[in-house]
């Protein structure tokens, strides 16, 4: 949450980094793919755990950013929701800019019922301009029932409760060619010097080290904060993403330069700087896992990874296996994201909707589908589709309350959430040229300032 957001949820501790990291190292060295039943089969029981009304003929617009397999497992949580209400919905992608694609469909006069939303600084700010829409009776009680107090809290503004956060993720995993590890006599890094040599060890073997996607700003964002929050603590975490510290402090020197020395070196990374910076996150991801000889033997990247990996012939737990980002300070980061549900109109459909995301019925779904984990402390973990997801989704209902929010989505959307510009753009520059670390942090500074109003 932003500096207009209450940030009392978000707190971390060593414990929980000890608790991620210790089931992702578990996920990672035990993973496989078997499915756990209980009760009434895949996933547990099939019985509803929520009534939803009839909403014959009724029809409702929902935009998200997903697309490829992400959009599809969404699309088979809407058609469950089409199958008990009667009602028709519709899917409209939003592209990265959602701050951009719901003003302008404010401005015409035609929003879509619903929207996810990916930056909770937007949630702010869409509040703010009075765009949202309260949260129902219906869909509070599935909340309070389902939701640990911390993501209650995210989707809260001012006291009022806007969204259901449906879809989180770990973004402090990095996956691994289980085969190009092998190869080349590489082990799972602990440390950020040990990932170093890792990817040094990779290269000599012939391959590729490490995959970035530098076409997707955000993508960067990631590294930076994971570094970031290891090396200098989560309480420098939160000032610099309230920007109660500038971006020229002498912390964000240090995690700049750390990350320097994997963007300095053209031979750690896949294609090189040039070609990482034409690399979109899809590809990122799939090109780590195509092929005898891949692009690349590991990717910095979120739990749903997963989804891209489902694309190739890797198998997620033997072909594809994951471990925690590499401890830069004394721990290992745990940075999470989230999606989070608000209506744009208010109407018994929405509430509808909203209500059926913030139950267990509506996360099974995905769940099962792969390459999804659920903030939804009461879904059935037997849900999850394979083991590594599974570990993955109880390190984060461990965490209860005690988690940081990616920074870049808690600030303002011109600043944290725009292709070509702010952060993004100021990360890919320095994609472009990893030495001028100074030139970075002025730049970061300057259009942070401009966002933050400062």
């Amino acid at each position: 949450m932003r500096r207009r957001l209450d940030r009392t949820a978000v707190r971390a501790t060593t414990a929980v980094a000890a608790t991620a990291a210790l089931a992702l190292t578990l996920a990672a060295c035990g993973g496989g793919t078997k499915d756990h039943t209980s009760g009434g089969g895949k996933g547990g029981s099939t019985a509803p755990t929520v009534q939803l009304p009839k909403l014959s003929g009724q029809k409702l617009q929902v935009t998200a950013v997903w697309t490829g397999p992400e959009r599809e497992n969404f699309v088979k949580v809407l058609d469950e929701f089409e199958k008990r209400t009667g009602a028709t919905v519709d899917f409209v992608p939003s592209g990265d800019d959602m701050a951009g694609f719901i003003g302008s469909k404010i401005a015409g006069g035609g929003p879509p019922d619903i929207a996810m939303l990916q930056q909770v600084g937007v949630l702010g700010e869409f509040a703010q301009k009075g765009w949202l829409k309260p949260l129902g009776a219906t869909a509070k009680e599935q909340l309070a029932k389902n939701y640990s107090k911390g993501w209650q809290d995210l989707g809260t503004h001012k006291g009022t409760a806007y969204g259901v956060y449906f879809k989180a993720s770990n973004k402090s995993l990095v996956w691994y060619n289980a085969q190009a590890f092998d190869n080349a006599g590489a082990h799972e890094p602990k440390t950020w010097p040990d990932f170093v040599k890792a990817a040094e060890i990779i290269a000599e073997s012939g391959v590729e080290p490490v995959s970035v996607g530098g076409a997707d700003g955000w993508t960067l964002t990631d590294w930076f904060e994971n570094i970031y929050l290891s090396q200098a603590g989560p309480k420098k975490y939160d000032q610099l993403a309230q920007h109660k510290i500038k971006w020229t402090d002498a912390s964000v020197k240090q995690a700049l330069t750390t990350l320097g020395q994997l963007f300095g070196r053209k031979d750690l990374l896949a294609g090189g700087n040039s070609g990482a910076l034409q690399t979109d996150f899809p590809t990122s991801v799939t090109q780590t896992f195509s092929g005898d000889t891949p692009k690349a033997a590991m990717v910095s990247s979120a739990d749903f990874a997963a989804a891209n990996i489902s694309q190739t012939r890797a198998k997620v737990g033997t072909d594809a296996k994951v471990f925690p980002f590499p401890a830069v300070g004394a721990d290992s980061p745990v940075v999470t994201g989230g999606d989070v549900a608000v209506a744009l109109k208010d109407n018994k459909a929405s509430q509808a909707l909203l209500t059926f995301l913030a139950s267990t019925d509506a996360a099974k779904i995905w769940a099962q589908a792969g390459g999804f984990i659920s903030p939804n402390k009461k879904l059935d973990q037997a849900a999850y589709a394979n083991d590594v997801m599974r570990e993955i989704a109880k390190a984060l209902i461990a965490a209860g309350d005690d988690f940081r929010f990616d920074m870049s989505d808690q600030a303002p959307a011109s600043f944290g959430g725009k292709p070509g510009q702010g952060e993004w753009k100021d990360l890919q520059d320095f994609l472009k040229n990893p030495k001028d670390v100074a030139g970075t942090q002025a730049q970061l500074e300057k259009d942070a300032a401009k966002s933050f109003g400062h």
